[in-house]
């Protein structure tokens, strides 16, 4: 074969394979199924009139030592979160968010806040205190709540608040940086009948990747929340309190505890 013949047969053979190269990545590219990506723009939830009834309550001991239970806010418009207090995303930028609405809305005397601590263990009413002083929480509307077993709070903030599962994390590097758990940072809203009727990942939205994905995503989700929660403190503070009398199933905590 002359040099000419040569340099055509490699020239043709590149371009088979530069072929064959390219089909196999569309084919590939076609079949393989697409990555799923953090939703921040629809994590704010559509108004809807209710999203499910608490059913279950849940009692624990506040920041000040008392003996207290969600039952007790029947009639009154609350929002709830996880937090701990040793968790460094929970008293930078979620401690931030609960803070502003607190201050917002404290004139309001049915309005309240419950945190609910998912590491049990470190979280004493004395590291509570200290806690809700940094805030400025006024115990009397916002409690920081702490139950004795641990398996028992994370199972009620899972099946009946609906919140997406406390995982312990168990790289050492990740623990000391973030925490011992991860866990979700959404607010959620319960009216005055029990009935949760919106969660808002402002944590999410207001993240890097959250801002990248939508930049303005933290907003509309914050001004959802905001009237949304001013829409149901106007409410007629009669309507439905008849029917509150009646509490919902569960165990109470030891005064010792």
């Amino acid at each position: 074969m002359t040099n000419r013949g040569k340099i055509f047969a490699i020239y043709g053979t590149v371009a088979v394979l530069s072929v064959l190269i390219v089909g196999t990545a569309m084919y590939l590219g076609n079949r393989m199924p697409e990555q799923p990506q953090p939703d921040f723009h629809s994590a704010g939830a559509e108004k809807v009139e209710t999203f499910f009834q608490i059913e279950k309550d849940f009692t624990g001991i506040d920041q000040t030592g008392k003996q207290v239970k969600l039952s007790d806010l029947k009639g009154k418009v609350w929002l709830v979160a996880e937090f701990f207090a040793v968790c460094p995303h929970c008293a930078v930028r979620n401690g931030q968010e609960l803070k502003s609405l607190f201050d917002q809305f404290k004139d309001h005397p049915d309005f309240h806040m419950a945190c609910i601590s998912v590491d049990p263990t470190t979280d004493t009413p004395e590291r509570l205190v200290e806690y809700s002083k940094a805030l400025g929480a006024d115990p009397a509307q916002w409690w920081f709540m702490s139950h004795p077993n641990e398996k028992e709070t994370h199972d009620y903030l899972e099946k009946e608040l609906k919140f997406i599962r406390v995982q312990e994390r168990l790289d050492p590097a990740d623990r000391e940086a973030n925490g011992r758990f991860q866990h979700d940072m959404s607010i959620s809203l319960v009216d005055r009948e029990w009935n949760v009727i919106g969660k808002w990942n402002l944590y999410g939205a207001r993240s890097e990747e959250g801002r990248k994905q939508d930049p303005g995503a933290y907003e509309r989700m914050k001004g959802e929340l905001v009237s949304r929660l001013t829409e149901e403190l106007e409410k007629n503070e009669t309507a439905g309190i008849e029917n509150l009398t009646e509490e919902p199933a569960g165990e109470e905590v030891p005064k010792d505890e």
